[in-house]
């Protein structure tokens, strides 16, 4: 869990992990090779370079050539030498923050057989070591150049920052590489809303071309069905017409009043049917996507409502806006306004909206709709009621077109228990 909480959730930071992490590891690796290897060895070099100059100094000095031995380590050896006499002596050790240089100096100056002591508390300024000869102290400045090699965190420093340039093209290249996807993803929301998405570019790397081409035949079918689909019951309903008129003037002649008015009956019904499919057929029409004010259609919706008789409140906070086709979705909300108001006198309509969705909560009080069958009518032509009259509309399309409507925008809708005590219909759409 932990470790999940830590990987990031995009590709991109996914791909530089698995291409920084090894460089990461390499990078310790080589430091502690480096370290235990590299470094010990030219520090105990180093250290036995500078005690070999000493033991030379010292050896000059024995031979009372002190002003000669002087002059050589000045010169030569990078060193300043002085000398005091004094007789007592205390032997420390001073190796703060130079632990591999303090092992190898000290084992080095244990070479020459006498008592020492040295600092490297101050080593910008030099390596103090003081050595006790008879009664005399020998005490040399030893130039840090001597001891100490900055060339280890040279190394350690430019594989620090290539690292980093490794990462910042890593991060360029791989945004590059990611970018047909994050069209692709930015097409397939827009074609899934049901606005009119173009074509992908089929670019980037060979997966990614596959990929693109199969989102553009995918769109391309899909179209091509909603299309045929569209164009098929268009051509239906209009087939339908011209005989259903032929029937209309042939059932006017006909004097048999009785007969005459069950065919009237039936042919009107027909009629109705007829008009709820071009109805169906309208939300599949094109339509240009506009600001919609989600309070001004309900509130619109209720107004042409004002003669009936129920009664109709609308609970709002403030204004919401989003993009879609104002016809389609008007469409919709009368759709679900005119199912309510046939079962009920009472109906409240609350709008909100959270951090992405705006949620239209529409209440009636109902005889509701039981709860396993929540699913059922949103099917085309399905009823409750067998004995439906087709003639006020109620052809079994009507929350068919609206949820097509509404998920074509995006959103969705969904059944449940209403406040009032009837049904209560939840629309949400992302803003």
């Amino acid at each position: 869990m932990i470790i999940k909480k830590i990987i990031p959730s995009t590709l991109i930071g996914r791909a530089i992990i698995i291409i920084f992490v090894p460089i990461i590891i390499l990078v310790l690796v080589t430091s502690l090779v480096f370290y235990q290897t590299s470094w010990n060895i030219i520090s105990k070099r180093l250290a036995e370079s500078v005690v070999a100059d000493i033991n030379v100094v010292v050896k000059l000095i024995d031979e009372n050539l002190e002003s000669y031995a002087i002059n050589i380590a000045k010169n030569d050896f990078k060193m300043i030498v002085s000398i005091k006499k004094q007789k007592e002596f205390n032997t420390y050790f001073n190796n703060i923050n130079r632990g591999i240089l303090s092992k190898r100096l000290k084992q080095a100056l244990e070479k020459l057989n006498k008592p020492f002591f040295y600092d490297l508390s101050n080593i910008d300024k030099g390596v103090l070591i003081s050595i006790k000869l008879n009664d005399k102290i020998l005490q040399i400045n030893v130039d840090k150049d001597r001891l100490y090699s900055e060339t280890a965190f040279v190394f350690l420093l430019w594989m620090i920052f290539a690292s980093l340039i490794l990462l910042a093209m890593s991060y360029i290249l791989m945004s590059r590489q990611l970018m047909p996807l994050k069209k692709l993803a930015i097409i397939a929301e827009t074609f899934g809303r049901g606005l009119d998405a173009p074509e992908l570019n089929s670019v980037g790397a060979h997966e990614i071309k596959q990929t693109s081409i199969a989102f553009n035949q995918m769109r391309t079918r899909i179209k091509r069905f909603l299309k045929q689909r569209t164009d098929m019951l268009a051509g239906v309903s209009h087939d339908l017409r011209t005989p259903l008129t032929r029937m209309k003037l042939q059932v006017s002649l006909i004097k048999d009043y009785k007969a005459k008015s069950e065919l009237e009956l039936n042919i009107n019904e027909m009629t109705a049917m007829l008009n709820s499919y071009v109805n169906f057929v309208k939300t599949e029409s094109f339509e240009n996507i506009e600001i919609l004010n989600i309070n001004k259609i309900l509130k619109g919706v209720v107004q042409s409502l004002k003669n009936e008789k129920i009664k109709i409140t609308i609970e709002e906070k403030k204004e919401i806006k989003i993009s879609g086709r104002p016809i389609q979705f008007r469409r919709a909300l009368q759709n679900i306004i005119d199912n309510s108001k046939r079962y009920s006198t009472k109906m409240k309509i609350i709008i909100k909206k959270n951090q992405d969705n705006c949620n239209i909560e529409i209440h009636d009080n109902g005889p509701g709709i039981p709860e396993d069958k929540y699913e059922d009518v949103f099917k085309p032509f399905y009823t409750l009621d067998p004995a439906r009259n087709k003639l006020k509309g109620e052809s079994g399309l009507g929350l068919t077109i609206t949820r097509d409507i509404i998920r074509s925008h995006g959103g969705d809708i969904k059944l449940g228990k209403s406040i009032l005590g009837g049904l209560k219909l939840l629309i949400f759409i992302p803003v």
